[in-house]
């Protein structure tokens, strides 16, 4: 089996060798790295050119916005499975691709996901959030829930058979796609119980009050486009997930890169 990874960037000089450097190390599976660049003005393009390796697929040009470059990184996708991995996020360990392509060939599932913490730009030892999630179900839809976009993994067959991501978002596409996918064409999805992204803080959606009032808007955009109707509470019980999710742990940076031991009640899950 072969894993398209896609990576959008724009001007990620500071934090694109760390992503290559984590897709090129996974094992045991055959992985192609899709790099689409925004038309950075820093020194990233130097960067990847000088990183690149044959399992690299790499375009530079200006886009529409985040879905846009995901959707042309799926026009050259030619794995059987996709995932995004954006340029300031890192796989936790070399076997994380291997694990997500195990389930998919042993359980026959349209869709991989699994859990994510967030680090802190500043620290890379700190954990700032720990996005524990569970098994699927309609009614958690209904409850605000939805897995970590970094990782969720869907067959390439799926996207060819329902649509790629809606550029007309500019902040809530990752959860249009996954409502679309999961709520309305009720494709089969796998929770993997462990972590499979970890993930630098600092995302749009959340990086001023008026992106997240913007997301908010999105968010109902989202089921109104897929003729899909919200309890009254859906919407509002979706922001406030997250702040279940923040943490107090600070690991040394060695242990960043394995498995976190939490104790239970410290960690919300659904």
């Amino acid at each position: 089996m072969k894993l398209s990874i896609i990576t959008p960037c724009l001007n990620c000089s500071s934090t694109i060798v760390r992503n290559i450097s984590s897709v090129r190390s996974q094992i045991w599976v055959e992985v192609e790295h899709i790099i689409i660049d925004g038309n950075s003005t820093d020194n990233t393009l130097d960067l990847i050119a000088a990183n690149t390796t044959p399992n690299t697929v790499f375009k530079s040009e200006k886009d529409a916005g985040i879905y846009d470059a995901i959707n042309k990184g799926l026009a050259l996708a030619t794995g059987d499975v996709i995932g995004v991995l954006n340029a300031d996020d890192v796989y936790p360990s070399v076997d994380i691709l291997k694990k997500v392509s195990k389930i998919f060939l042993e359980e026959n599932v349209d869709s991989v996901y699994g859990d994510l913490i967030y680090f802190h730009p500043d620290n890379i030892s700190t954990i700032y959030r720990y996005w524990k999630t569970k098994e699927y179900s309609p009614e958690k839809i209904y409850r605000g829930w939805s897995p970590p976009h970094p990782t969720f993994f869907v067959r390439r067959s799926i996207f060819e058979k329902y649509g790629n991501y809606n550029d007309s978002f500019k902040l809530s596409g990752d959860y249009e796609l996954m409502l679309r996918l999961l709520f309305k064409e009720k494709i089969s999805s796998y929770y993997l119980p462990e972590v499979l992204v970890k993930m630098q803080t600092g995302g749009k959606s959340n990086e001023s009050v008026k992106n997240r009032f913007i997301a908010n808007i999105e968010d109902r955009k989202a089921w109104t486009i897929n003729e899909l109707t919200p309890k009254w509470y859906s919407l509002f019980l979706k922001p406030l997930r997250k702040l279940t999710q923040f943490q107090a742990f600070s690991f040394p940076s060695w242990q960043l890169f394995k498995q976190p031991t939490l104790i239970k009640s410290d960690v919300y899950s659904d």
